[in-house]
């Protein structure tokens, strides 16, 4: 990488903002004349939809619309569409989701009527006057039941309530890996249901002008939202504006089109006037979507030395009452690419069973389907170690992938790393050889020390391809603009960074822009872990592109030859001379015509398509020490260590804050969140922060971050995603260290989340 910012630890130029309250989000947004809208929402799982009054409703003050089924049909609305493409051996199921409940409702919270006035209060005080009337429905809520003889039928169109069956891997080669295994372990395994709660909840902000849509929401990509609206309405894209402000965290749940957002649209073209939608708290839990949810029978295969020979994995995956957008892509193509971890096994095969339930849908939650994948390689691996009696690292190194190129048993192109030494840092920096003495001091204090150890594979890339731009100005300032979307991650910090290397300006100089459909021509968001690879290359190839045309234009003005003009500090100067012009000297030029050489169009800006499909391979060992109480199960994390390597760092503090972010969230899905809901009714038994534990400060220790990286040649930068790997890392290394201790006592780890309960009750269960 050029230059001496990038590399640097700065602190993010964003925080100003956000912490002295300038932050500007939907629900902040001015809108005079703005209308308030409120989602009615079925407080039932499954239920036929038999009538629904609004009389009373629509007669109230204040209230301007109420929006139901009948009326959106009128409009010409359609369904929300499941954009996942699978190669499926038992094709996607596609029910229609409407935007509003038509005949039957499916889960609880689905929207069956919106309601815009000129007040909030209004608009709540018309939706509980509206009277609907329900048939109620069994409801079914677990996927596997879903899946047996008898269950409650969901979709007529999907017997069984088979969503779909995926397969891939060798079938055969797997089949004889087992067959000639001198030892097989197996488990089964669920990755409990978990909810993204993004600090602020969805929200839109809807107008209608001059015949063009303008939607401001929250969200994480701009230009897919777009298309699927576009779809849903039946009009060309170029119909709707859409941009986010600031966005609250995303964790994959904003890179959606909900519901509320069509609706809104509808009513703004309606009435005439804004139209805000701000989701309750309460509301998010049942009204958007959740995240995991698969329920996975693994076997692994090894030889009598301890090398593993083949993975079969079959699982169930949840996938709600209707297929979200990029849901089913979850557990199956993204699940594939992780498959196995960072270990060569040279055979394996994944069978995907997606089962419907009377539940909100699942969609992408951060890491997307690489979770449950390296959760399952990685307790397999220990279920390993402790029946063989082998190390756990000395398990782990034997059959971990050469940091060379290599193809995996799924076809993935891994171009490298640095993979067995993160074994070796990892027990220096988790101090393992203290680790007895620390068990023994727990043990003197009545509790059960455990320690755990785990790799990940991360396969970062999302959706392939990127946009971006960039453009000096008259005043000497640079504009600088990328089709990826920042939700927290420091984007106006980085990409600046690298801008400030390659065009040798200052940071302050240099503006980032984003999330806008009118500034860039197209952009796929973020997702995947994929903006800094993937857009930061992009904006490599648009500097790159601009510093062409500003050659260009120097070599005009100075009356030289482009190959003799040096570029360095933002300026050029013609070789072996003292004549030189600077960035915003040819950027002022730029703005006459008068100056411009034949054929040059006036302003200094490009913009460039990164084309690449490559991904990038994050990957690192973390290591984790859990001490539960004998008497009350109660667990506490007393250790956490990673050893990453995430290639070149932009920004070694950022890296390392968006580590321990998702290793926040990964510890918290092993030890504290949990959807559930009740088998008989289907009703969430979680419905707010009450009853949902999300990880507080002092659920969590010092989070200790080392960056060993390797850098990847996938892209100009070197550089590799960031964004999910703490999520895919956490919860098999806290889950082993879980295991490890229980087993001091004769225990078996119970499923995510190893709450106080259920830990108690292992250790209550356990064999004397």
């Amino acid at each position: 990488m050029d230059g001496t910012i990038s590399g640097t630890s700065l602190r993010r130029i964003e925080d100003a903002r956000f912490l002295t309250g300038r932050g500007r989000y939907v629900a902040d947004l001015p809108a005079p004349g703005a209308l308030h809208a409120v989602a009615v929402r079925s407080p039932h799982a499954h239920a036929d939809l038999r009538r629904i009054d609004t009389a009373a409703a629509r007669a109230m003050p204040g209230v301007r619309l109420v929006l139901t089924a009948a009326d959106l049909a009128a409009e010409g609305v359609g369904p929300l569409p499941c954009t996942s493409v699978l190669a499926a051996v038992k094709p996607l199921v596609v029910p229609r989701r409407p935007v509003l409940a038509t005949d039957r409702v499916r889960h609880v919270g689905q929207p069956v009527a919106f309601v815009v006035a000129e007040s909030e209060m209004a608009a709540r005080d018309a939706a509980e006057a509206i009277e609907v009337e329900y048939e109620a429905l069994p409801a079914i809520v677990d996927a596997a039941a879903a899946l047996a003889e008898g269950a409650p039928a969901i979709w007529p169109e999907a017997p069984g309530n088979e969503a779909f069956r995926f397969e891939k891997g060798d079938r055969a080669a797997t089949d004889a890996a087992f067959a000639g295994a001198a030892r097989i372990v197996s488990l089964e395994l669920f990755n409990n249901r978990v909810h993204a709660l993004p600090l602020e909840p969805r929200a839109c902000l809807a107008r209608f002008a001059d015949g063009r849509f303008d939607l401001v929401f929250t969200g994480m990509g701009v230009h897919g939202v777009r298309r699927q609206l576009a779809t849903v309405l039946g009009l060309p894209e170029a119909d709707f504006h859409l941009s986010c402000p600031d966005v609250g965290g995303g964790f994959g749940l904003k890179n959606l089109l909900f519901p509320e957002y069509v609706a809104a649209l509808v009513a703004a073209r309606r009435l005439g006037a804004p139209v805000r939608w701000v989701a309750e708290p309460g509301e998010e839990f049942s009204g958007a979507v959740h995240g995991r949810d698969l329920r996975a029978r693994a076997r692994l295969a090894l030889d009598a030395q301890g090398r593993f020979l083949g993975l079969d994995v079959e699982t169930v995956a949840d996938m709600g009452a209707y297929l979200s957008a990029v849901g089913p892509h979850c557990p199956t193509n993204a699940f594939s690419t992780a498959m196995g971890g960072v270990y060569a096994i040279p055979a394996m095969h994944l069978v995907v069973r997606g089962a419907f339930t009377t539940t909100p849908p699942i969609d992408a939650y951060r890491g997307a389907g690489k979770p449950e994948a390296n959760y399952i390689i990685e307790r397999l691996v220990d279920a390993a170690a402790r029946e063989t009696g082998a190390d756990p690292a000395a398990l782990r190194a034997l059959n971990m992938m050469p940091d060379a190129a290599r193809v995996t048993a799924m076809g993935m192109k891994v171009d490298g790393g640095r993979f067995a030494a993160n074994l070796d840092v990892l027990a220096q920096a988790s101090d393992a050889v203290g680790f007895p003495a620390r068990r023994a001091a727990a043990a003197a204090r009545g509790g059960l020390l455990g320690r755990g150890i785990a790799c990940f594979l991360e396969t970062a890339r999302g959706a392939p391809g990127e946009w971006a731009s960039a453009e000096i100005l008259p005043d000497g300032s640079a504009v600088v603009a990328t089709g990826t979307h920042s939700n927290g991650q420091g984007h106006e910090t980085s990409f600046p960074q690298v801008a400030a290397d390659r065009l040798g300006l200052p940071m302050e100089r240099i503006r980032y822009a984003q999330a806008d459909t009118d500034l860039l021509p197209n952009g796929n968001g973020h997702g995947g872990a994929r903006s800094l690879h993937m857009g930061g290359q992009a904006l490599v190839l648009a500097i790159d592109a601009l510093l062409d045309k500003a050659r260009a234009l120097a070599a005009h003005l100075l009356q030289a030859d482009p190959a003799l003009l040096d570029f360095a500090e933002g300026r050029f100067a013609v070789r072996g001379s003292d004549r030189f012009i600077d960035l915003p000297a040819l950027a002022a030029a730029a703005t006459d015509p008068a100056n411009l050489p034949e054929g040059m169009a006036p302003g200094l800006a490009a913009g460039a398509h990164n084309g690449s499909d490559l991904v990038t391979f994050p990957n690192g060992c973390h290591a984790a020490e859990v001490e539960i109480d004998r008497e009350t199960g109660a667990a506490r994390l007393a250790r956490y260590v990673a050893v990453d390597d995430y290639g070149r760092l932009v920004n070694p503090m950022l890296t390392r804050g968006q580590v321990q972010g998702g290793v926040a969230q990964g510890i918290g899905q092993a030890l504290l969140e949990n959807v559930a809901f009740d088998a008989d009714s289907g009703q969430p038994l979680a419905g707010s922060l009450m009853d949902y534990a999300l990880p507080r400060a002092d659920d969590l220790p010092d989070l200790d971050v080392l960056l060993e990286g390797t850098p990847t040649a996938s892209n100009a930068l070197g550089v590799k995603g960031v964004g999910q790997a703490g999520a895919i890392a956490a919860p098999q290394v806290v889950m082993n260290a879980v295991a490890d201790a229980l087993a001091q006592a004769g225990a078996r780890a119970p499923d995510m989340p190893a709450t106080a309960e259920r830990l108690w009750r292992a250790l209550r269960d356990a064999p004397r």
